[in-house]
């Protein structure tokens, strides 16, 4: 080979890897003019196009382009490279970022037009009352309030096709989020639906022109198009094939084949979470991948070559895409798919790195809203690191294990560290258990998908044999189940991580010098033993946190977030629980943290999502005895919710009754609240004042001589009748009510006298807790404040003849 030649090679090479450039710099350009007028973008697109159309001039002037300029004497004749001139890469490598610029710059103004197009926007600014026709294009997706203080609501996309505002109709596509009420839940994808409402204003630079809240179920118009309903009759096969199995089961095999989230238990999403698993149970390049994986090489065997394999892919990606609905995320979960195998089976980090950079460009000139969403960012991440860094680090480990394990490995080492930056800016949280989990559930994701799509195809033809390919499949999901929630339940399973822009920043910095050093650890059989060993004590963490629990703690106040959950001391091993808070794996947690292993009464001060959501958290893995309640059963939905669990483990649950007395262990209590079943003043059914919070369990509590005074979510209402029945309030310490909500009558704080007022809530809710008002109040009464939001999981000691605090931050 020439140089020249050899020189050619190597450019060529380069060049793929520069593509990186202008996919970065478009990707910027679309995340920065989001959220500008489509004034902005104009102006963008033609000061790069001038600043380009300069740099043609002063390259013609340089003689680099479109001169006759004869080539070097060394050219040997007739080479076919007479008159070609050598443009610097850097050069090239500009004019390509100039032109990805101004094409992004001007899908980015497209996409304001598109939005301000029409009254919608105009009449959203106003909050004015409407009627709409709205193209429903995503499924309906039931969501609860936080705490479960308001009835649950749906949440699904449209596009209004014609909005009747203040006397006109006008006709428009304009894209909205729908909130509505739970009659919304019955509606299809692909339907047309006629709904009155009130259009509100988003946020700028998302994918919606607004917010259309309605409170009436909608008038359906007609059906969705033949093709959808066909769809949808797969995928209720699926459903179907399923249903005999158990609920995780049951919601795990539609959401690995399509996609589908719905049926999938709360607690379940919280330890995928948690374990890093969640990308397979959403629509991702993964699902894809593994259908491809299996598809192509069996249409091989089959004698199909060439062409005829290309067809059979698109033909496999088409259905993939139809079955999990053509939403923005799916195409985008189609084209990483494709990508990843592309580069993992025969283009290799050359092709790949290509393939991605393409792939950025084409999405987000299809759909520029993707370059602020969080789901595109951990889908291109993960595919960079599988195309970038795994095929390396496979190599490397291949040396000295065999090559398949190697390749588990890497891939899900690789994308797990690309992403670990937004997820810890999304979550707080860095998961230590995640790359274990998928090596170990990564041989079980492929059977279940493949099997589960086998009993969606079946469905159509045959209910007994799709329900034979389901309970197949059931069996290798039943195995990514169980990694997901005994990982969850590992002591050190993730860790806590600032979310903020320093705490990201450094994460990032540590994962970009891992990157560089990781090639040559994984070289060394010995260095991968030691770190393993590491990795296994923090997740076992075996002597438990340093000075964590202290030995003489007395009450905890957990950390579950914007939630209540109470662990008083009974004795070794052995705790009174008052609340679970809303997340029953911080719950659990918090518990395993604390060496409880029996619980002889879980009190649940009332129903509230935020104090009794995680009771599974407390039932998993102890002897409970039984379960409290207050006498006011509501909400309904989480009565029924907590009954069903402590119907499961045999625990009796009875209900409290006013001034009765109790002991377990070390503990003494008396019930000093509700003296009464409410109605009380502000009734209704959420929000402060509601008849929940004023029915809260109250309770007076002896340990170990220090007076415990815990109060639930009481509110003024219900504080006053406290005072007012004669009941001493003189206690030690006090569990300020209601999360230190603003609504505390003084008197009520002022009765107390204690010395210490722990406070639980979340850090940085959306409720404003604790409130200044009541901060202040506190700090005039003289009593020291301990806050869970802002310390973690606060402990209360007995040191001789005084009290003290403790604190520990806790991963979420």
């Amino acid at each position: 080979m020439s140089r020249l030649d050899a020189e050619e090679s190597e450019k060529g090479r380069a060049a793929d890897l520069r593509l990186l450039v202008p996919a970065a710099a478009g990707w910027l350009t679309a995340v920065l003019l989001l959220g500008a007028s489509a004034s902005t973008a104009v102006w963008v697109a033609v000061v790069v196009g001038l600043l380009m159309g300069v740099g043609v001039l002063m390259l013609r002037l340089r003689g680099w382009i479109g001169l006759r300029r004869p080539v070097r004497q060394a050219q040997p004749v007739g080479s076919g490279r007479r008159g070609l001139v050598r443009v610097p890469a850097v050069v090239v490598t500009g004019f390509g970022v100039g032109v990805v610029v101004v094409g992004m710059a001007v899908a980015a103004g497209l996409q304001v037009v598109r939005l301000q197009a029409g009254p919608v926007m105009g009449l959203a600014e106003s909050g004015a009352a409407v009627t709409v026709r709205l193209k429903v294009v995503s499924d309906p997706a039931v969501r609860s309030a936080a705490g479960g203080r308001r009835p649950p609501y749906v949440v699904m996309r449209a596009t209004v096709e014609e909005v009747v505002g203040r006397g006109v109709a006008t006709r428009v596509r304009t894209p909205v989020v729908v909130v509505g009420s739970v009659g919304w839940k019955e509606v299809r994808f692909g339907q047309q639906v006629e709904a009155t409402g009130r259009l509100q204003s988003v946020d700028k630079g998302g994918d919606v022109a607004a917010m259309v809240s309605s409170r009436v179920a909608p008038r359906v118009l007609d059906e969705p198009a033949w093709w959808l309903r066909a769809a949808e009759r797969v995928r209720a096969g699926l459903r179907q094939s399923v249903a005999g199995e158990p609920e995780a089961v049951r919601g795990l095999v539609p959401a690995l084949v399509m996609g589908d989230e719905s049926g999938l238990p709360p607690e379940l999403v919280e330890d995928f979470k948690t374990t890093g698993l969640a990308h397979l149970s959403a629509v991702s390049g993964t699902n894809l991948t593994l259908l491809l994986a299996f598809v192509i090489p069996l249409t091989r065997l089959l004698g199909v070559r060439a062409r005829g394999l290309t067809v059979v892919g698109l033909a496999m990606v088409v259905v993939f895409v139809v079955l999990a609905r053509p939403q923005p995320s799916v195409l985008r979960a189609a084209a990483m798919g494709l990508v990843a195998l592309a580069a993992m089976t025969s283009g290799g980090t050359k092709r790949g790195v290509r393939s991605l950079s393409v792939a950025v460009l084409v999405l987000l000139l299809l759909d520029v809203s993707l370059a602020r969403s969080a789901g595109f960012a951990l889908s291109v991440l993960a595919t960079a690191g599988i195309v970038v860094l795994a095929p390396a680090w496979r190599d490397t480990m291949a040396r000295w294990m065999p090559r398949w394990l190697a390749e588990a490995i890497a891939c899900p080492l690789a994308a797990q560290l690309a992403c670990t930056p937004i997820v810890a800016w999304l979550s707080g949280q860095v998961s230590l258990v995640a790359v274990g989990a998928n090596l170990l559930a990564g041989p079980a994701v492929g059977p279940a998908t493949v099997l589960g799509f086998g009993a969606a195809g079946i469905a159509l033809l045959s209910a007994d044999l799709a329900r034979l390919a389901g309970w197949a499949a059931a069996w290798p999901a039943r195995w990514i189940i169980l990694i997901a929630t005994e990982g969850a339940d590992l002591p050190g399973a993730a860790s806590a991580w600032p979310a903020t822009v320093l705490g990201i920043a450094v994460l990032t910095l540590l994962c970009l010098g891992l990157t560089l050093g990781l090639h040559r650890l994984l070289a060394r059989p010995v260095a991968v033993l030691l770190c393993l060993i590491l990795l296994v004590l923090a997740l076992l963490r075996p002597v438990g946190s340093i000075g964590w629990p202290p030995d003489d703690w007395v009450l905890v106040a957990c950390d579950v977030g914007q939630g209540d959950g109470l662990v008083l001391r009974a004795g070794p091993a052995s705790a009174v629980v008052i609340d679970a808070g809303p997340d029953p794996v911080a719950m659990d947690r918090c518990l395993h943290e604390l060496g409880v292993e029996h619980v002889p009464v879980l009190i649940l001060s009332h129903f509230h999502a935020d104090h009794a959501g995680g009771v599974a958290g407390v039932l998993d893995g102890r002897v409970v005895d039984e379960i409290e309640v207050g006498p006011y059963l509501a909400p309904a939905a989480e009565v029924d919710r907590v009954r069903a669990l402590a119907a499961a483990g045999s625990v009796p649950v009875r209900t409290v009754t006013y001034q009765e007395r109790r002991t377990a262990g070390e503990l003494a209590w008396t019930v000093i609240w509700p003296a009464r079943v409410p109605p009380l003043s502000g009734s209704g059914s959420g929000g402060d004042g509601s008849p929940e919070n004023n029915a809260s369990i109250a309770l007076m509590v002896d340990a170990r001589g220090l007076r415990i005074l815990l109060t639930g979510d009481l509110e003024p209402e219900a504080q006053r009748a406290v005072v007012a029945s004669g009941v001493d309030l003189r206690a030690d310490v006090v569990k300020v009510a209601h999360h230190g909500s603003s609504r505390q009558d003084p008197a009520f704080v002022a009765a107390t006298g204690a010395r210490l007022a722990v406070i639980s809530a979340g850090a940085d809710n959306d409720y404003g807790h604790p409130a200044p008002r009541t901060l202040e109040l506190l700090q005039r009464a003289g009593t020291r404040v301990a806050r869970t939001d802002t310390g973690g999981s606060v402990a209360v000691l007995r040191r001789g003849a005084g009290l003290a605090v403790a604190t520990q931050k806790s991963a979420p």
